[in-house]
């Protein structure tokens, strides 16, 4: 869990420097399913149980909110998007992409940090925790959004000669003249 989400975080923060060259989106929507596949399995596991009753302090929490502005500024026009955070409510709210990966940013750091200090079950506490409780729930709805753009990205191209393709197809179908073709005879014996 913590390489998860070690990768998560300098993946996040290398895309929204802008380093993803023109591939911000695919590259999040990597990132973010590549975190969720790490809190299923926390999801799946028996509840990890802290040593202590209340959380040990590891210090700060990390100022994300540079990393926040420049994802913001990186997916522009796509950032909002309708987040439902219950599928059994229909009901949605405007949410950004930039907003909850920088909130599943601060929550997975907090393990982070746990871990980095000797704490695996504090960590893996929070962890298994706040997926169930928080980031897991954002995360859906970012992968959602991010799943959404790219696949319009792929599928909503013009094919080259297309319309000719479908003009042919239609001349078959109503056997125009000059198409070679009489009309197509679709009723069954």
């Amino acid at each position: 869990m913590a390489d998860a989400v070690e990768a998560f975080l300098v993946g996040v923060r290398a895309i929204s420097r802008g380093e993803a060259e023109g591939a911000a989106v695919p590259l999040l929507l990597l990132e973010v399913s590549q975190l969720l596949l790490a809190g299923a399995r926390l999801g799946v596991q028996v509840d990890f149980t802290p040593e202590q009753q209340y959380q040990p302090d590891v210090g700060p929490d990390p100022d994300l909110d540079a990393m926040r502005m420049r994802l913001a500024e990186e997916l522009g026009g796509i950032d909002t998007y309708a987040l439902n955070f219950e599928p059994y409510d229909p009901e949605t709210v405007p949410s950004q992409i930039s907003d909850d990966v920088t909130a599943i940013a601060a929550e997975v750091a907090n393990g982070l940090r746990h871990f980095r200090q000797g704490d695996v079950v504090e960590a893996l506490w929070w962890w298994q925790f706040s997926y169930l409780a928080s980031w897991g729930t954002q995360a859906c709805g970012v992968l959602a959004a991010l799943h959404s753009v790219v696949a319009h990205d792929r599928l909503d191209r013009d094919v080259v000669g297309e319309t000719e393709q479908l003009e042919a197809a239609d001349a078959l179908e109503t056997g125009e003249p000059g198409s070679g073709a009489g009309p197509v005879d679709t009723a069954r014996d």
